[in-house]
């Protein structure tokens, strides 16, 4: 495994930084991890150096550069308080934007030998929701993805398959917004919902106190399932 940092250029000309972890064959199918609201930190890196280890060519994007380049953010309350601000002063068209510019540049490399994926946490589960309806990737896993209930008029324009994760313990994304997610989608087969018994908001980050380590790894061996599949 090989990681760097790369610049991505945006649709609106400028630049952007973005982690990349090459798997250790060097090639493979292309996955954007979109990081929680603490930015590309040490967890984010790592979750995108564990999946090139199983063999994807991986790039986390810069997704607050344009308020500050390259947050580095940490769980305690500073951190914490300035990720909040971060995310309540982030500019939704321009990230989805950004992202579907990461995605063009994921498809341009040469290591990229196959289909691209997004899997995000968070807020990252939102905004890969929306990266689906752009029709920018070929499938999206969205981890917890607080708001998208919110967003249900996006859902007819997902035709890629999707994959979502919840918490049953979620104060941030009750029972009711699940629900009214999984009826934007019934009937749709291309959707799959997965909610966690036990497991709280942010379960699958190591680095945080809800971490469940038993819902974190059934959902990722959920997902690199998915993946495989829909990759193919």
């Amino acid at each position: 495994m090989v990681s760097s940092t790369i610049a991505i250029q945006s649709l609106d000309g400028k630049q952007f930084d973005a982690y990349l972890s090459l798997p250790p064959t060097g090639r493979g199918p292309g996955l954007v991890i979109v990081q929680e609201i603490w930015g590309v930190n040490e967890h984010i890196r790592a979750v995108a150096d564990q999946y090139a280890m199983d063999g994807y060519v991986v790039v986390a994007p810069d997704i607050f550069w344009r308020q500050e380049p390259n947050v580095d953010l940490m769980y305690d309350e500073a951190g914490t308080k300035k990720a909040y601000q971060l995310m309540q002063n982030l500019d939704g068209a321009n990230a989805v934007a950004d992202l579907r510019a990461t995605v063009e540049a994921l498809r341009n490399r040469p290591e990229l030998y196959s289909k691209v994926a997004v899997v995000g946490y968070c807020m990252g589960g939102r905004l890969a929701y929306h990266l689906a309806a752009s029709g920018a990737v070929d499938t999206a896993v969205c981890y917890y993805g607080g708001g998208i209930q919110n967003h249900l008029d996006l859902a007819p324009s997902i035709n890629v398959p999707i994959l979502f994760h919840y918490g049953a313990l979620d104060a941030h994304i009750p029972a009711s917004a699940v629900a009214a997610v999984k009826s934007a989608f019934d009937g749709r087969s291309k959707a799959q919902f997965y909610v966690y018994e036990g497991a709280d908001h942010g379960f699958s980050c190591w680095g945080r106190p809800m971490y469940n380590q038993r819902a974190s790894a059934l959902a990722r061996g959920r997902t690199l399932e998915w993946l495989s599949t829909q990759l193919a």
